[in-house]
């Protein structure tokens, strides 16, 4: 007995009739299926942002998301690489798609939904990475529905740092920009004004436990078995003044001279799931000089932070693009629009002595990525999970990353840091690109850090 020989021998069952409850399985899908245990959702967000003059909102407290829209970005050479992306209809900066896709920041605990529809070609999903939804509203290919128009329905139980990706083909489909960033924040981040800033602005609020760690003023600690003290709804957490999204992303542009016949890369189901079903060549036939390389070849030449390149070729040190020139905003930051009404989210960190800084990078690359930092950070959070919070204080804890010290991610991992400095800082973020066989050096990237 064996994996390709095995004892027993499951047909996959079939899905024909039988589409709207469970859409899964088969190519291309024709279903548009119900969420089940459909509840009102409570998302104020759709509606903060519009408030702003940002967008609408066509179905209330919902966020749309249509994917996929084809554009083309500029390397660092002038070159036009297609990518696959996330739009919002409901937000006329993001109606023609955006790399990466809109920040998503969703408050604790309330009923999220997302409208979602697949565009040309399909099927896809929405994998909402590190969110424990219902099977049916976790959008892993294979295991879930491919959309079709479909409302995801999931309630946030972890303040954090989470993305959000199409998880159909999702080789190709990661590589090619179909992911975006989704952030947990506190239950109140988007209430009225009050003690901890403002809906929309600075300060705002992280989980952590920062007992041992005075440097960074604000903490409220809470008691160690309920994690509350006195009610206070921002018991375990620090406030921070300044935020930085780091998306470390790597294009190889032979992908996309291949991406417009996406459906050739599509593999041939068999009837044994995992088995039998062929990954290579094109739907499945035999490997020819000319077919797809089936996934197995990435070798990216252009490199980025958050959708900005760094400007050099491989095996070079270059800086990133600047950044006021990228997005059009007078201090370099990420619009408002794109930021779910947030205005100031940065890139290259621009701060002053003394305030707190939290950086959120997110490794959206194939190969490895290593952080190398001027100043001390402190790591409070990883895969969306903050270290050292009640009732898991026993298992982990923050850690400090000291300056000069790299530190490694892989694909799909993020982390939190906090920086404070009380002298000025004029300096770079050292990123390194290193091929995961071989370990490679492919690219340094340099992220401008600013402490004034």
């Amino acid at each position: 007995m064996s994996v390709r020989n095995p004892a027993f021998i499951i047909p996959r069952q079939s899905v024909v009739g039988s589409e709207g409850e469970w859409v899964k399985m088969f190519d291309p899908p024709t279903a548009s299926p119900p969420t089940p245990e459909f509840l009102l959702p409570t998302n104020p967000v759709p509606e903060f942002i519009a408030a702003q003059g940002l967008g609408t909102v066509s179905i209330p407290h919902t966020v749309k998301l249509t994917l996929l829209h084809g554009i083309n970005i500029t390397g660092w050479d002038g070159k036009k690489l297609l990518m696959f992306t996330f739009t919002n209809p409901d937000i006329p900066l993001s109606a023609g798609g955006v790399y990466p896709g809109p920040t998503l920041r969703v408050p604790r605990g309330v009923i999220f939904h997302c409208h979602s529809h697949g565009d040309g070609p399909p099927p896809h999903t929405i994998h909402w990475h590190g969110i424990e939804p219902t099977s049916i509203n976790d959008g892993v290919g294979h295991c879930s529905m491919e959309i079709g128009t479909y409302t995801y329905q999931w309630q946030p139980n972890f303040i954090g740092t989470y993305f959000y990706h199409c998880h159909r083909n999702t080789v190709q489909h990661f590589e090619m920009g179909l992911f975006g960033m989704l952030l947990i924040e506190p239950s109140d981040a988007f209430d009225d004004p009050g003690e901890f800033g403002k809906p929309g602005g600075y300060p705002r609020r992280m989980v952590a436990n920062l007992t041992g760690f005075p440097q960074f003023p604000g903490f409220i600690p809470g008691d160690p078995v309920e994690g509350v003290v006195n009610g206070d709804p921002h018991a375990f957490t620090v406030p921070y003044d300044v935020e930085a999204l780091w998306v470390l992303d790597d294009v190889d542009s032979r992908w996309r001279a291949l991406a417009p016949d996406a459906r050739a890369t599509f593999p041939k189901h068999g009837d044994m799931p995992g088995v039998n079903d062929n990954f290579h060549g094109n739907a499945g036939g035999a490997v020819g000089p000319t077919d797809f390389f089936a996934f197995h070849d990435f070798n990216p030449d252009y490199f980025f932070c958050s959708g900005v390149p760094f400007m050099g070729p491989v095996g070079s040190t270059a800086d990133l693009k600047d950044t006021i020139a990228h997005f059009g905003t007078p201090d370099g930051s990420i619009p408002a629009a794109l930021n779910s009404g947030v205005a100031g989210m940065q890139v290259a960190i621009n701060a002053k002595v003394g305030q707190t800084i939290m950086i959120r990078p997110l490794c959206a690359a194939y190969v490895n990525v290593r952080i190398t930092l001027p100043v001390d950070a402190l790591v409070i959070g990883v895969d969306g999970r903050s270290l050292g919070v009640p009732p898991f204080e026993r298992y982990n804890r923050p850690f400090v990353q000291k300056a000069g010290t790299p530190a490694d991610l892989s694909t799909a991992q993020r982390v939190n840091l906090l920086l404070r400095s009380d002298t000025p800082v004029n300096s770079f973020a050292k990123v390194e690109f290193r091929q995961t066989a071989g370990d490679r050096l492919l690219l340094t990237g340099r992220i401008p850090i600013v402490i004034s």
